[in-house]
């Protein structure tokens, strides 16, 4: 039997579950580790510069590509308490990634020593499971479970922490005749579809939604195939934006209290059957007033986690199951409906989405200086095609791109969706440019976001990692000035500052050109909105050249309300702005105003 230390162990059985790229930052404790990693080869390593960024881009490369996993690794101590947050966000967004840490001698994991903390207790809450390997010939094991569970059931991160001695004592492991664990996920039976389906027959207007949990079985073509079939129109949630492409003619928009339309909203109320496919009824989408968002309504949801079915309210019916396997049954039972002529048609109210979204729109074009928001996102429609992958976290950045951009894609709309961590967004890019790098990415983020985190350039830069970041400039905290107005204050959330070393910024503050060029990237920025659509492609050019990011900062108005619910109520949402009354207020709009 072949002997090598854990850690060598380690190593291959990442290769033989498909790892090809990980992320991480070394320290004394994760040396032997990282050590392995070198002299066993075959995978490949970006440093970040923060152990945060490394767990990120670890989500951000799980996200961009249909069966990756991706890997984050860190030392002791503060390294797996960093790593914390991108844990959340991978379990808050069902996102396998594995994280693991170093860790003091097991003899000395009571004693208070340097850097020692117990990470897989602090983890448990944001994982699926999380273990101080005691045993150097548990490794194997621990690292085969880890990816049985990540892959199995819902998606979610692992965390593995293995103290220093226990990466390095030998042990008895025979990598070439090692595999995978098989692969658990519920499937739902042909009655529970046909029973499912027997409400769609009854029903007059009927929508899908569509959850994150079709891209994650990686199902997209399934779903489009079965609304198709039916001609039954979509609503994506935020996860699940890109399941079906925007401009399809079945493709209704999206639904909630803040990254929602005004049409998509306008046709869920409208409606009197939803069947919601891999999706959590996340209260962004469904906003806090259930009875506005349920009455009136037939539910039947199918997810793969038994435990969300009733979860947030109780469905008519519910199934536990992949979406994929449940999908391919529903298309094999609407095919054998068809063929029989008892298949409703839904024509006429597919086509009253259609002219909602031709109608009820909101304006993106206006020439004000500084500029408003809503014409950033018109011009990146307009300089960035069908082919795009973006990239961002939160903010009212985030919000307004969810009203006004266009996805037609699965895992174009990369989004951490639950956990909403600023900062986000760099490190994110870079590890789904990493994952994907033949798919243009263009990265958003209000200035906050941008600042938390901005140290991870440098890895773009070091590693060549070239995309577009628009920078969203108000010098404020905007989502949280907008929500504080409801409180009657506006307290601590002004970032503006005169820069002695920038003055003509005015009260901008930080210079976020000088920051990027000092960090080995290139920068832009753009005042006056007629020229964001140059600056667009002048970044597109220089991206590629220098093969590192190009960031392009808006200078925006200070103050701009972004619509949504102040009541965080889906059949309540505040419009700040002026609608859209004619073709040229929206130009850019997935369907011309009618």
């Amino acid at each position: 039997m072949p002997r090598m230390t854990a850690a060598a162990a380690a190593v291959e059985i990442l290769k033989r579950e498909g790892v090809e790229q990980a992320f991480g930052v070394p320290g004394a404790a994760i040396n032997p580790f990282y050590r392995e990693l070198k002299n066993v080869g075959g995978i490949a390593h970006t440093l970040a510069r923060h152990v945060e960024g490394a767990s990120h881009m670890a989500e951000g490369y799980t996200r961009a590509k249909a069966g990756n996993i991706g890997v984050c690794i860190g030392t002791s101590g503060p390294a797996g308490t960093d790593m914390i947050t991108g844990l959340y966000s991978a379990i808050a967004d069902s996102i396998p990634i594995l994280c693991i840490t170093g860790q003091a001698p097991v003899s000395k994991l009571h004693k208070e020593d340097f850097q020692a903390v117990d990470i897989a207790s602090i983890a448990k809450p944001v994982t699926k499971a999380a273990t101080t390997v005691l045993e150097a010939a548990q490794v194997p094991g621990v690292f085969q479970q880890a990816f049985h569970l990540m892959r199995s059931g819902r998606p979610g991160p692992v965390l593995i922490d293995l103290p220093i001695d226990v990466q390095l004592t030998e042990i008895e492991f025979d990598p070439e005749t090692y595999e995978p664990l098989p692969v658990y996920k519920p499937a739902a039976t042909r009655a529970q579809i046909e029973k499912a389906i027997g409400f769609l027959l009854e029903s007059e207007r009927p929508l899908i939604v569509a959850g994150g949990g079709i891209i994650n079985a990686d199902a997209t073509d399934l779903l489009v195939e079965f609304a198709e079939l039916t001609g039954v129109p979509v609503i994506s949630t935020l996860m699940g934006w890109g399941t079906i492409p925007d401009d399809h003619e079945l493709a209704a928009g999206m639904v909630g209290v803040q990254t929602a339309h005004r049409y998509g909203n306008e046709t869920f109320l409208a409606s009197d059957f939803v069947l919601g496919l891999g999706n959590r009824w996340a209260n962004r989408h469904t906003g806090y007033n259930l009875e506005a968002y349920t009455k009136g309504r037939t539910f039947v949801h199918v997810d793969i986690e038994p435990t969300q079915l009733g979860k947030i309210f109780a469905p008519d019916y519910g199934i536990a199951s992949d979406a994929k396997v449940a999908l391919e049954l529903f298309i094999e039972v609407a095919k054998e409906l068809k063929a029989a002529g008892r298949l409703p048609d839904f024509s006429a109210w597919a086509a009253s989405a259609q002219e909602r979204k031709g109608t009820l729109q909101r304006r993106t074009h206006f020439d004000n200086i500084p500029m408003k928001p809503q014409r950033v996102y018109e011009e990146m429609n307009r300089a960035f095609g069908p082919e795009t992958r973006y990239v961002t976290t939160i903010g009212l950045s985030q919000i307004a791109a969810a009203q006004f951009l266009h996805v037609y894609k699965p895992r174009h709309w990369i989004n951490c969706g639950q956990a909403g961590p600023l900062g986000w967004t760099i490190p994110a890019a870079i590890g789904a440019a990493t994952a994907d790098p033949d798919t243009p990415i263009v990265a958003l983020s209000g200035d906050y976001d941008f600042q938390f985190m901005i140290e991870e350039l440098a890895v773009a830069a070091q590693h060549k990692v070239p995309y577009v970041h628009v920078l969203v400039n108000n010098a404020y905290l905007g989502l949280i000035r907008q929500a504080q107005g409801g409180l009657g204050i506006n307290f601590e959330v002004n970032l503006e500052f005169e820069n002695i070393n920038t003055p003509e910024l005015g009260v901008y503050g930080v210079d976020h050109v000088k920051v990027a060029e000092g960090l080995g990237v290139k920068a832009i920025r753009v005042t006056d909105p007629n020229e964001l659509g140059a600056a667009f492609e002048e970044a597109k050019k220089l991206a590629q050249e220098f093969q590192v990011p190009v960031v392009v900062e808006a200078i925006l108005e200070r103050v701009t309300n972004i619509a949504m619910s102040k009541t965080v109520d889906m059949s309540d949402v505040t419009e700040f702005e002026e609608l859209a009354t004619e073709p040229g207020h929206a130009p850019t709009a997935i369907r011309p105003l009618v």
